[in-house]
């Protein structure tokens, strides 16, 4: 007998021995059926039904239960299954039978959920899955076979010592960045201090040269009392020093020492001489700036504070008439005009004044006709200082007085109301 005939035979013997078995167990499935009852619906509800089953236990007593079947929500998948050979009952899977409590699986993040991946493989397969081998009276056709090589093994060791490299790799460049930045930052530190110590020794400098300039001005064209304080101050620091040298001096004679101390006063007299006209240029200086702010301060316009904290110029009637008469007074008192515009500014304050019929007021329209008619003869202007100067002061009176200037009413000590009062009172 082949081996054909042999496999042949026993195929026969094991259908036929399934079949006998598959004989007995509808045999006995039929039995079982008989001692039961089909089951009756007692309740039917959305979710769920109550199944009232009567069956005859192994005693041969009937036996009532109530079953209650909780239906399906969602239609349950497949997920295969047995039968059983003892008694051919049909089983299916625990899952799609029972209600599973839902399991929530957190998101991991580490390299064996990010990089790896686990694949369970088995080398010893059984035959009946497909595995072949070539053996007498069998022929395998080798045309579609390939041959496969391993590839290079990268063993646990190989993997660690290059994850090593490249941490230390990474390291090595993020401290080599962390020392360039801290290295530029010192350096912009050392670059700003060097500068700024650069800029303060600048400014140091300049503060010092403007100080040395201010106090050769001081000395050279003092204004303020301070200034003449100075000089002074100097000037006996100098007389006491001489006064010490020539009384420590033994080599000198005491008709030499009479005589140096005569020209130590003649010189201390010419110094005290010195500093009075520098007196009365600063106090000419010191009045001709005074006159200018009084007059600028009159003419300066108005400041309004708004809402948003911003100022409005505005400038008033007075403000106008103010700056007007500043005009003319700045023309009056300016040096080194052609004959044609001093009698312009001649002109036009005559008219101005001429508004107003008053002692003062007549009093300045005959020095302007007297001015006019000595230019027109032709007279020196050194010939007209006095005439000038007296002019202006009398229009500067005409600016300080309220009837003719109403903006010249806030700047005087005594009220204009006080003032009338007792203008026409005898003392």
């Amino acid at each position: 007998m082949n081996a054909n005939n042999m496999d042949a035979n026993v195929g026969r013997d094991r259908a036929s021995e399934t079949n006998s078995r598959r004989n007995e167990g509808g045999a006995r499935h039929a039995s079982a059926n008989a001692e039961r009852e089909p089951p009756r619906i007692v309740e039917r509800g959305d979710n769920h039904i109550v199944l009232e089953c009567t069956a005859i236990n192994s005693a041969g007593e009937r036996v009532t239960s109530v079953v209650e079947v909780q239906l399906p929500r969602f239609p349950k998948p497949y997920l295969g299954g047995y039968r059983s050979l003892k008694n051919s009952l049909l089983y299916h899977n625990a899952f799609a039978q029972t209600d599973q409590i839902p399991h929530e699986h957190k998101t991991k993040f580490h390299r064996e959920a990010q990089t790896v991946d686990y694949d369970t493989k088995s080398s010893k397969v059984p035959r009946e899955m497909g595995t072949q081998m070539e053996r007498t009276g069998i022929w395998i056709d080798p045309r579609t076979d390939k041959a496969m090589a391993p590839n290079f093994y990268f063993s646990s060791e190989m993997w660690e010592a290059r994850r090593e490299a490249a941490a230390l790799f990474i390291q090595r460049h993020l401290r080599g960045y962390f020392a360039r930045k801290r290295t530029r930052q010192l350096r912009k530190e050392h670059e700003d201090k060097r500068r700024d110590e650069v800029r303060a020794e600048e400014e140091f400098r300049v503060a010092e040269e403007v100080r040395h300039k201010r106090e050769i001005e001081r000395r050279m064209h003092p204004r303020t009392k301070d200034d003449f304080m100075i000089l002074y101050d100097e000037l006996e620091l100098w007389r006491l020093n001489e006064t010490n040298r020539i009384r420590e001096n033994t080599t000198m004679t005491a008709d030499e020492r009479r005589i140096a101390m005569k020209a130590l006063l003649d010189k201390e007299t010419e110094l005290l001489q010195t500093i009075d006209r520098l007196k009365l240029q600063a106090g000419k200086l010191n009045k001709d700036d005074k006159i200018q702010k009084f007059l600028k301060a009159m003419a300066d316009a108005k400041l309004w504070l708004r809402s948003d904290g911003r100022y409005t110029e505005v400038h008033t009637p007075f403000t106008t008439r103010a700056k007007e008469l500043m005009d003319i007074y700045n023309g009056l008192a300016a040096k080194s005009t052609t004959l044609d515009e001093r009698l312009d500014i001649l002109l036009n304050t005559k008219w101005t004044v001429k508004e107003f019929d008053s002692p003062l007021s007549r009093e300045i329209v005959e020095l302007i006709d007297r001015e006019a008619d000595m230019l027109n003869r032709g007279r020196p202007e050194a010939s007209l200082d006095g005439l000038r100067k007296r002019l202006c002061n009398l229009f500067l009176r005409f600016i300080e007085t309220p009837d003719y200037n109403p903006e010249a009413a806030r700047f005087q000590k005594i009220p204009k109301m006080v003032f009338g009062a007792t203008a026409g009172k005898p003392a």
